[in-house]
């Protein structure tokens, strides 16, 4: 018996681990097939198992070979903001500068080169050829300004007594003059140097006249009641540069002679030196023309007082859509008080069938003609337009 106690003893002490295993293994269900081995950490099966982003990640780069130090952290998804409030809760409101855009760059306010010349689409291009496509060369008669015939011109205001600050241009006998004419106006120009200096401006003349004609005045005659004559002379430069999206296309100097050829008391003259500034965006024509009278004694001065009615300078503004052309026209004396005069002319030339093209002119202020410079008048004009500004 003493014999077999040691091994009872070393057969307890060999079985000791087995009986413990048993012990903390809970029993298994034979039914069930043993699972697969689980992949190891550096497969990418073992990475789709990973919840976090981080590890994931992590757990690609180490199974594909990839430095640690290389993986770019998972982005943290930040809070919601708060969602704006509907325009129906909260009314838009634009800012100053959009309101504008429409009409000027403010981004770009100032560039010393703006777009190439195309004149295809540049109007200020087409009229004066300024780029070296548009060159047609000397002496071919091409239209200035707008060439056209108002069978009706009204105004509620004749002026029957013309005056002047000059005694030798008063009229004293008041005219006999009908509230309805007809106006015409013609006027053309042509180049007669090109190139002149390094090919970077032409001289061009030009001649328009304006009639007004009492045609339904019988009982006078129908006579025309005033006819301004209008020969000028320009140098015409081209520029390239752009303010606040215009395009600065022309500049220009101009001496400009403008009478009535009519005796006293109703001669009416004036001489200028006119600068020009021309710009360009889209279907937009802008020309800015102020202007210097030379001035003459006082005694042979028709009309001495002529700036402060038809003004020191001007605004041309032509605009085209499809087949319209619209034009306005600015001027005024830059004055205050009693002396802030000028006018303002609306023109609209439309398409009525084929070639044949209707005009509407309104003008308001003074100087729609020389003999009415000092004489405020609003005038009503339609007829037919046979050459437009553009």
């Amino acid at each position: 018996m003493q014999i077999f106690r040691p091994l009872i003893f070393t057969s307890l002490l060999i079985s000791l681990p087995v009986l413990v295993y048993a012990a903390e293994t809970p029993p298994t269900d034979t039914a069930t097939p043993p699972a697969e081995p689980a992949p190891t950490a550096k497969s990418p099966e073992a990475c789709v198992a990973l919840e976090s982003n981080a590890d994931r990640l992590s757990c690609y780069d180490t199974a594909f070979g990839r430095p640690l130090a290389a993986s770019l952290p998972v982005p943290v998804p930040s809070t919601p903001e708060p969602i704006a409030a509907t325009p129906a809760q909260q009314p838009v409101v634009t800012p100053p500068n959009s309101m504008l855009a429409g009409l000027f760059d403010l981004d770009r306010p100032i560039r010393l080169e703006a777009d190439p010349f195309d004149p295809t689409i540049s109007l200020l291009d087409r009229r004066w050829e300024l780029s070296e496509k548009a060159k047609l060369g000397t002496f071919n008669i091409r239209a200035y300004k707008p060439v056209y015939l108002l069978p009706a011109f009204y105004t509620g205001n004749v002026n029957e007594l013309p005056t002047s600050p000059n005694p030798d241009n008063q009229v004293n006998t008041p005219q006999a003059l009908k509230d309805i004419e007809a106006k015409f106006q013609l006027s053309f120009k042509t180049k007669v140097v090109e190139g002149l200096l390094d090919d970077w401006g032409d001289v061009w003349v030009g001649y328009t006249q304006s009639s007004h004609w009492q045609v339904y005045n019988s009982s006078a005659s129908r006579p025309f009641r005033e006819t301004n004559y209008e020969p000028e002379a320009s140098l015409i430069f081209k520029t390239n540069y752009s303010i606040l999206g215009w395009n600065g296309r022309l500049l220009g100097l101009s001496l400009n002679h403008q009478s009535n050829g009519r005796s006293q008391p109703l001669s009416r003259s004036w001489n200028r030196a006119i600068l020009q500034l021309g710009f360009e965006r889209d279907n937009w024509a802008v020309m800015l023309r102020p202007w210097y009278r030379f001035s003459e004694p006082f005694d042979d001065d028709d009309n001495p007082d002529i700036e402060d009615y038809m003004g020191r300078g001007d605004l041309q503004t032509v605009y085209k859509w499809k087949d319209h052309e619209f034009a306005l026209m600015l001027r005024h004396s830059l004055k205050g008080g009693e002396l802030s005069n000028g006018a303002v002319q609306f023109d609209w030339s439309f398409p009525v069938k084929g070639a044949l093209r209707g005009y509407v002119q309104v003008f308001d202020g003074y100087g729609e003609s020389l003999i009415d410079y000092n004489h405020r008048a609003t005038y009503v004009g339609l007829g037919i337009s046979l050459l437009n500004w553009y």
